[in-house]
């Protein structure tokens, strides 16, 4: 069971441009993406998915990247069309996303594992978490899940309502980290947009409401991820923080 790991990652995103090319600790992020990646010894591939030229360039000074649409409305369809575009063969494909400069191998493996099981279909991470600031930013996705593992419902919302105050109820945030069979993310591409989806704004929404099983591995490491110029600044101190232990 081989897996190749593509990164999507954009220019124009509207929080930060080219923030793929930000500047962190002298090296770019997507740069730092690729050396996480790059610890999977085992992947197949490592490909950078990109819709900009100079990212593109930037990243064949020292990987593999390939030129995809700029019209794709999330990664994963850019996943879809670098793994057709590339000629990929994996069974399964992991999407890093290229604004996660600090992930680690072992959550990779940890996706990858899920597989063992031919069932799944889908994999993606969770993360414990207690402080209700947390708990109540709609910018922090949460994930309740099955007892086999397997994603209910992912919500911006607090999920479950601890309507009694069970002092037991655990709350976990989702890390948007996933692994795919390579069938299942032609199939997932497809799909239409769904109103769950449309009003959570949550991609994998469309999944489960098209009947697709989400499998989620729980993880103890968390790491920030880059939406805007202040988050770049907290990923600076979390590097010079992680290098001082």
């Amino acid at each position: 069971m081989g897996y190749c790991i593509i990164i999507p990652a954009r220019y124009a995103s509207t929080r930060f441009p080219g923030k793929p090319l930000a500047d962190i600790g002298g090296k770019t992020m997507i740069r730092r993406v690729w050396d996480c990646a790059m610890q999977c010894t085992d992947a197949e591939a490592v490909l950078v998915a990109t819709d900009d030229q100079q990212i593109l360039d930037h990243v064949n000074e020292f990987g593999r990247a390939v030129l995809t649409s700029s019209e794709h409305p999330s990664g994963t369809d850019r996943c879809r069309e670098a793994y057709a575009t590339a000629g990929l063969t994996s069974d399964i494909v992991v999407n890093i996303q290229g604004d996660e400069p600090f992930i680690q191998a072992a959550q990779v493996q940890a996706l990858v594992d899920i597989f063992r099981d031919e069932k799944a279909e889908i994999a993606t991470l969770k993360k414990s978490i207690s402080l209700d600031s947390e708990i109540d930013n709609p910018n922090v996705v949460k994930v309740v899940c099955d007892v086999h593992g397997r994603a209910l419902y992912f919500s911006r919302s607090r999920i479950p309502y601890n309507r009694e105050i069970q002092a037991n109820t655990r709350y976990f945030r989702h890390l948007g980290m996933y692994a795919y069979r390579a069938d299942a993310l032609k199939k997932i591409t497809e799909l239409p947009p769904s109103v769950l989806e449309e009003t959570e704004k949550l991609e994998q929404l469309r999944w489960l409401e098209n009947g697709y099983h989400i499998a989620v591995a729980e993880t103890q490491w968390q790491s920030p991820a880059v939406d805007t110029p202040e988050d770049l600044e907290k990923a600076i101190e979390f590097m010079k923080r992680i290098e001082t232990v």
